[in-house]
């Protein structure tokens, strides 16, 4: 059998061992057979669940081959050279490393005769929440990242993290919210000082992000809620807030800082913490806890490096909400000799669960505010228009 190599399983030491001279696969359903086309075996990478053209979710042609274009770029900066893209349809204008491979040329009824198309297309997964879902639920939209986690987590941290959250909440509240699959690629401007790590220019990303929430507004959902995983993204995510609030002033979309960052999150937090301000940021006993908790197969304890020797000043300085009046992006090797900024070897299973849950609730209030602030500003609108 092939080996097969999941990218995102894999810390960023890991990520610079690999062979350079196997394939790397992006597909958008890992569930398409490519794999017999690879003897060799192929380094995966995490599907990108939605924007495709055929699923009218991303009409937004020129940021998704950006996107395909700026992850290749990424991988053939790190010495990757054969990138495949098994696709439903073809898009002009790719980097010359990326390679096309056709979902009807590597897919037949002959190959699987039990296997019927409209199962590739995931009829039991986000499409048909759509087609079953009222109109008047919280549409969430999780965003995770592929990024380097110090020695000891690994690259899908930030992707594992938010995806559960909003498929507990999801699961919670099944009349008021539902989630679609977590985009796994956002933005780490720090990419290059460390193996592993993918990279979305900030543009396309906002593009991606802007084009989603004008679908999904076409489409009726009037209340939409990105949460990301990944602090590098909630900015640009903050402009595309601001756009779309803009575009569509009938809509209430929001976002927020990561999670645990409200009264209760932070209050979680700082009962429950060993380390001091500087031990949680990144890699840190705040996101390792819950990788522990989530998938703890993933996490190497035994590798755990603490970087708590952030240059601070009194309006700079680094924990898990960021402090100061200073907002600047110094280069990350400043900081960190393994990437990770705090103290992993604080972060356990148990607390891990209280920060999940606590996450988990402080997102459930956000989806009730946010459906209480769409029904007041509605009826507000309604009633200035009978005057």
């Amino acid at each position: 059998m092939a080996n097969i190599i999941f990218y995102e399983n894999l810390t960023w030491p890991e990520v610079e061992k690999l062979d350079r001279s196997l394939p790397v696969i992006l597909t958008f359903n890992r569930d398409i057979p490519w794999q017999k086309y690879f003897s060799q075996g192929a380094i995966v990478l995490p599907s990108i669940p939605y924007g495709w053209g055929w699923d009218g979710l991303v009409n937004d042609e020129e940021s998704m081959v950006a996107i395909l274009n700026q992850l290749t770029r990424c991988m053939v900066e790190q010495g990757f050279e054969k990138i495949f893209f098994v696709s439903y349809s073809k898009m002009d204008g790719l980097h010359p490393n990326l390679h096309y491979m056709y979902y009807q040329a590597i897919f037949s009824p002959e190959d699987d005769p039990a296997q019927e198309e409209v199962n590739i297309f995931n009829d039991t997964g986000w499409n048909r929440i759509f087609i079953e879902g009222s109109r008047e639920r919280v549409v969430l939209i999780p965003v995770g990242q592929v990024e380097q986690h110090g020695f000891h987590a690994p690259l899908s941290t930030d992707t594992d993290i938010v995806e559960a959250i909003c498929k507990s909440v999801a699961e919670r509240m099944p009349e008021d919210c539902f989630s679609l699959p977590v985009m796994p690629y956002g933005v780490s401007t720090h990419r290059r000082n460390f193996p592993g790590t993918l990279s979305c220019d900030g543009r396309t990303f906002e593009d991606f992000c802007l084009s989603l929430a004008d679908s999904l507004v076409r489409w009726g959902y009037n209340k939409l809620y990105f949460i990301s995983g990944h602090g590098g993204n909630v900015s640009y995510l903050t402009n595309v807030i601001k756009a779309a609030g803009e575009k569509h002033p009938d809509a209430f979309i929001a976002t927020a800082w990561l999670y645990l960052s409200g009264p209760e999150g932070v209050k979680s937090l700082e009962e429950h913490r060993e380390s001091a301000i500087g031990g949680m940021g990144h890699a840190c006993e705040l996101e390792t806890s819950l990788m522990l908790y989530l998938k703890p197969e993933l996490v190497h304890m035994d590798r755990v490096v603490d970087e708590i020797n952030f240059i601070t000043t009194p309006s700079y300085y680094m924990d898990w909400i960021e402090g100061g009046a200073l907002i600047a992006n110094p280069p990350w090797t400043d900081d960190t000799r393994t990437g990770a900024y705090g103290a992993g070897s604080k972060a356990t299973k148990a607390k891990g669960k209280i920060w999940f849950e606590a996450a988990v609730k402080e997102k459930m209030t956000h989806v009730v505010e946010i459906n209480e602030q769409y029904q007041r500003r509605l009826k507000k609108k309604l009633l200035s228009n009978t005057y």
